[in-house]
């Protein structure tokens, strides 16, 4: 049975949810896909969690999507030779080069790129903003800087340049090896971090061909600059809300994740909404009310699914978490305000055979009051461009691809199921009936409506619809 919802739900595995035990119970509470973390944990571990999705799957016959999210070039600080210091508002802190662990007046910051985009005044933010340095000299290998914002500074700890363009590539040499090892598994999502330009995303596009789809994450405000240049190049973007709040005031978030989860409605391309969204379960069995409504508005808008990060990877609640995500999912859903803001948000269909196909599905399956919307699909273009519509009934995909039945599992509305390939239409119509009956998603005497390509098997040739009563 089908979960009735049509945002979704990414649930991160991590020490708390790594037995095939928890990863069931993950997926039973509503988690549609998982996602490895490579910035954390050794291989044999993710390899380990991967076997445990892809074994769960065969057990369910349903697919289940796998996120495999890159670490990218995270910029930190060097070692301290007491493990942390405490740095005094208004004291000099100087950066540099030299790997010998540092004190209350020099961090090591092994990064020379950094030191080539810094320029005097430039505010320089440590371990997540908490604490702030105003450059006041550079050269090619340091800084001299002075605390404006103070506190303690431990190891390790990231460092963000608000505003630089750093002349850095999205992936790094571990980010290389660990993406080769994502392929060999057969990830089916692969996430790129710190995204400035499109340059960034062709390069993985190189790199990964179709061999899985890509995800980029918007947490650098550069991206923001050419987002729909990034959109495009991209299968699905993320709003990364932890460097993006960093890097600019928290006051601006709200509104750039809006104006991203617009863009991507807009291309017809997944959009998922990440970081701190029940981040107080980490800890408590139960969210603060903000965090409820933070959910929330990331449905309202119309993300096509929400992530959950340390929640499931780390916390005393993960199962919980995921429980609690989707109960907040299916009670905006349930409002009949979502349905307004969903139909006034819907971008107009470009002018294709395919969206002329797949806007006129929508509008017959609320005329005729029909169960469902049944896609046959190769590539996943039809479903996807289904979803772009927001219809009001669930989304049916039918594919005897796995790799697109695994991908689909992020998108808004989207239920995937692999099936056979048909041969000819009367065929299509019964496999159709008799799969939404299977699935419970429609009932004896209902009608669904039907969009396919013809001729089968043809990517992105959505031009035919039927209408088929369920027997």
């Amino acid at each position: 049975m089908i979960q009735r919802r049509a945002a979704k739900i990414i649930a991160t595995l991590g020490p708390a949810s790594s037995t095939p035990d928890r990863i069931k119970a993950l997926h039973t509470a509503g988690a549609d896909l998982f996602r490895l973390n490579f910035s954390h944990g050794e291989r044999a571990d993710h390899r380990a969690r991967y076997d445990a999705v892809r074994k769960l799957e065969r057990e369910l016959a349903r697919p289940i999507g796998i996120l495999v999210d890159l670490q990218g070039p995270k910029i930190r600080v060097g070692k301290f030779a007491a493990g942390k210091v405490t740095l005094g508002e208004g004291k000099p802190l100087r950066l540099d080069l030299d790997v010998t662990p540092g004190d209350v007046r020099r961090a090591p910051l092994p990064h020379p790129e950094v030191f080539a985009a810094m320029k005097p005044g430039q505010m320089v933010l440590l371990d997540d903003g908490r604490l702030r340095l105003r450059v006041d000299k550079v050269g090619a290998d340091f800084a001299e800087t002075t605390v404006v914002t103070g506190g303690d500074l431990s190891e390790r700890k990231g460092v963000n340049l608000p505003g630089a363009i750093l002349p850095l590539s999205a992936l790094t040499e571990k980010d290389l090896r660990d993406l080769d090892f994502a392929l060999s598994l057969g990830a089916d999502w692969i996430a790129l971090s710190f995204v400035q330009r499109p340059d960034d995303v062709a390069e993985l596009r190189k790199l990964v061909g179709n061999r899985a789809a890509i995800m980029s994450k918007i947490e650098k405000p550069q991206a923001l600059d050419r987002l729909n240049e990034i959109v495009d190049l991209s299968d699905a973007v993320m709003v990364a809300r932890g460097d993006l709040g960093v890097e600019l005031p928290p006051e601006d978030v709200p509104s750039l994740q809006k104006q991203i989860v617009r863009a991507g409605r807009k291309a017809g391309k997944p959009v998922v909404v990440a970081t701190q969204m029940l981040d107080s379960m980490i800890r408590d069995p139960a969210p603060t009310r903000a965090e409820a409504s933070d959910v929330a508005n990331a449905v309202y808008e119309g993300a096509d699914s929400v992530m959950l990060s340390g929640e499931t990877a780390s916390g005393a609640y993960p199962v919980e978490s995921v429980e609690m995500m989707a109960r907040i999912i299916r009670r905006v859903e349930q409002d009949p305000a979502y349905r307004l803001m969903m139909d006034a948000s819907h971008p107009p269909p470009q002018a294709t055979a395919s969206d002329a196909i797949t806007l006129a599905a929508r509008e017959v399956a609320v005329t005729i009051a029909a169960a469902c919307i049944v896609t046959y699909t190769s590539s996943g273009s039809t479903a996807q461009r289904a979803s772009r519509e927001r219809p009001p009934v669930p989304i049916l995909c039918l594919t005897g691809r796995t790799q697109t039945a695994r991908r689909m599992t992020l998108a808004w509305g989207v239920h995937c199921f692999f099936s056979h390939d048909v041969s000819d239409i009367d065929e299509m119509v019964r496999y159709a009936q008799e799969s939404a009956k299977a699935n419970g998603i429609a009932k004896s005497g209902e009608r669904i409506v039907i969009t396919a390509g013809m001729p089968f098997g043809t990517p992105g040739a959505t031009n035919m619809l039927r209408v088929a009563w369920v027997d």
